[in-house]
């Protein structure tokens, strides 16, 4: 058995939902009426389009009147790069990195060489705990695909010993990548997504747009301010427990705003009675065992905010608190198994919990 499920969701103007406990979204009355300008260009009703591509559903709002051929140029930027960083597509560059592991080094595009130089970065940061040469123990499991299933121990051990970020040699000058040894296998799917949502709301500031939200399957990058409320954006944390779409509590932000989420109930399989979840630790090779449910991630942009996502979860509870409290721009929500909410200092005085179901543990340390 597998789910897919996204680990937050945006209240704004066009998705309202009713916060008493767990109910699930209802469309605002007056949806249907026509947009209304507010100020400018910007309007009370965006200009929204969905569509399939990076993998997964990605929506556009812009707030922005006649911005049609922004979105054009964002989602055809999206669909330039969806195969450029994925594993075994031909011709990408992550695939021709990991068939050239241990032999020579590979040129690759000016993205992917940002990208592997932030997960070295998050390695460094995390001691490991992040490691974007994983991909030879997610390659044994697979979970999110058709052909997921549970390795064998053997196969595991014989695996582990490929996994190390250090074993990464990065040439900027020249632009190549190369793993050390045969049989390493870069994952880039930490990293990729965050990264295309950052260059979509580039690209949409490029073209004129002041209000938007580009929610890439979940990851969600707030562009400017909400045209209507002064208060901010709201977004509402996912129950990990429930359907997406209920909510443990809400948190306004301002201004541009990426949120990103990782949580145990995203994906998984289960075997013989046993769950085993999407989250590998890259020290066991197994799926990793702590107190998270979820751990959700509010950064400056969509970048940032995906690449320390997992890395937060890996760290658990009181060090990824530790971490990102002595981040400025960051903050975090983490929500152990045991329903108590966990909050980074910065959103002591301003989240606001909803559901009864769960407590805020921190709220006074």
């Amino acid at each position: 058995m597998k789910r897919k499920s996204w680990g937050l969701f945006l209240i704004s103007t066009v998705m309202i939902l009713l916060m008493t406990g767990c109910q699930k979204q209802e469309e605002p009355k007056g949806q249907e009426e026509s947009a209304e300008t507010v100020s400018g260009d910007l309007t009370t009703t965006p200009d929204s389009r969905t569509e399939q591509v990076l993998y997964t559903s990605v929506q556009l709002q812009v707030f922005n009147k006649n911005k049609t051929e922004a979105m054009d140029k964002a989602f055809d930027y999206m669909e330039q790069v969806q195969d450029v960083f994925t594993t075994n597509k031909e011709g990408s560059d992550v695939k021709k990195i990991n068939d050239a592991a241990g032999d020579h080094p590979v040129q690759v595009s000016d993205d992917t060489i940002q990208l592997v130089k932030r997960g070295i970065e998050i390695g460094n940061e995390s001691h490991g705990l992040f490691d974007i040469t994983i991909g030879a123990i997610t390659n044994l499991w697979q979970i999110g695909s058709d052909q997921a299933r549970v390795p064998s121990n053997e196969e595991i051990q014989q695996a582990l010993p490929l996994v190390n970020y250090k074993d990464i040699v990065l040439d900027e000058t020249n632009k190549t990548v190369f793993l050390k040894r045969k049989g390493m296998r870069l994952e880039l799917g930490g990293l990729s997504k965050g990264y295309i949502g950052g260059k979509v709301v580039d690209l949409l500031k490029q073209n004129g747009v002041t209000s938007a939200i580009a929610n890439l399957g979940g990851n969600v990058a707030l562009l400017g301010n909400h045209p209507t409320n002064k208060e901010g954006w709201t977004i509402g944390i996912q129950d990990p427990d429930k359907e997406r779409n209920q909510v443990v509590g809400s948190q306004v932000v301002k201004g541009d705003t990426a949120v990103v989420t990782s949580g145990i109930y995203e994906q998984y399989i289960e075997k013989d009675g046993k769950t085993y979840h999407h989250i590998i630790d890259p020290r066991t090779g197994y799926p990793l065992d702590n107190n998270v449910a979820s751990v959700t991630v509010f950064a400056p942009n969509s970048f940032a905010g995906d690449s320390y996502s997992t890395a937060l979860f890996m760290m658990g509870i009181d060090d990824g608190l530790k971490f990102i409290n002595q981040k400025p721009g960051y903050e975090v929500v983490y929500i152990d198994k045991a329903h108590h909410i966990y909050l980074s200092d910065g959103l002591k005085q301003t989240f606001k919990l909803t559901n009864k179901e769960y407590t805020i543990a921190n709220e006074n340390n």
